[in-house]
């Protein structure tokens, strides 16, 4: 665990709306530092908004959020200490490969130049080219060195192997689990595939309905269950099944 801080995201009651639609509501965490985080639930349940309240893209509309210690996004010296990589892996289309490394060595004071000139080596990326002219999956790649070349100390990621293959997927997660360990980082991962999850994650967010329906360690989370529940996905399946009949109850 980080020994610099023991809670890395901490939210009370928080809810963001979008007109007259709460998309996260009520929301309570209390994420420690140095977790592996997996982040699960259906489409539009309200992941991506959480991971965008977290980074300081959005703004609450209730309850408060602390992120290593203070507000999300408040300057330059709390950005730096953040990773983020969007769902859809933005990148600069006009800008070489090489281009984004300079990028981010300029902008992040802990920027680990080796470990993102090897990965785009690794990787078989023309530092020469533009991302413009790069594939879903290689851009994602390029995404994903930049945010984890930053060395930040939390790490968030939105469905970052989403446009991968499967063995890439898996090659990246083992990539990033070695980093996990080696530094220490605190990484929230959002994935709709549970089996990418599993054994990686040691720490499980659900949210089905606007809502967190279960938080803590995969272990307690399981051992909680007893016997009847062997795994994390049927784990998950569970919490939000739970959800879904509470959410058709509620409207009768």
């Amino acid at each position: 665990m980080n020994a610099a801080i023991g809670t890395a995201i901490e939210t009370r009651q928080l809810g963001k709306r979008y007109r007259s639609r709460w998309a996260l509501t009520d929301c309570t965490l209390s994420i420690p530092a140095g977790r592996v985080v997996g982040l699960v639930g259906p489409n539009g349940a309200g992941k991506t908004t959480l991971l965008n309240l977290i980074t300081g893209h959005l703004a609450p509309d209730s309850g408060t959020i602390q992120v290593l210690g203070g507000r999300p996004g408040s300057g330059p010296g709390h950005l730096a200490k953040v990773g983020f990589v969007a769902q859809d892996t933005p990148t600069y289309l006009g800008l070489s490969i090489a281009d984004h490394l300079r990028l981010g060595a300029r902008l992040n004071p802990r920027w680990d130049r080796s470990y993102a000139e090897e990965r785009i080596k690794r990787l078989a990326l023309d530092p020469r080219r533009k991302a413009g002219r790069l594939s879903g999956g290689q851009r994602a790649q390029l995404a994903l060195t930049m945010a984890i070349a930053k060395r930040p100390e939390l790490l968030i990621l939105d469905e970052p192997v989403a446009s991968l293959d499967p063995l890439a997927r898996r090659e990246f997660l083992d990539e990033l689990r070695e980093a996990v360990v080696e530094r220490a980082t605190t990484v929230m991962l959002s994935s709709h595939l549970v089996s990418d999850l599993e054994g990686f994650c040691d720490y499980l967010v659900v949210i089905a309905a606007s809502r967190i329906q279960a938080a803590g360690l995969v272990d307690d989370l399981l051992a909680a269950q007893g016997d009847e529940l062997a795994d994390l996905e049927q784990l998950v399946l569970a919490y939000m099944s739970r959800a879904s009949r509470s959410e058709v109850e509620a409207q009768r």
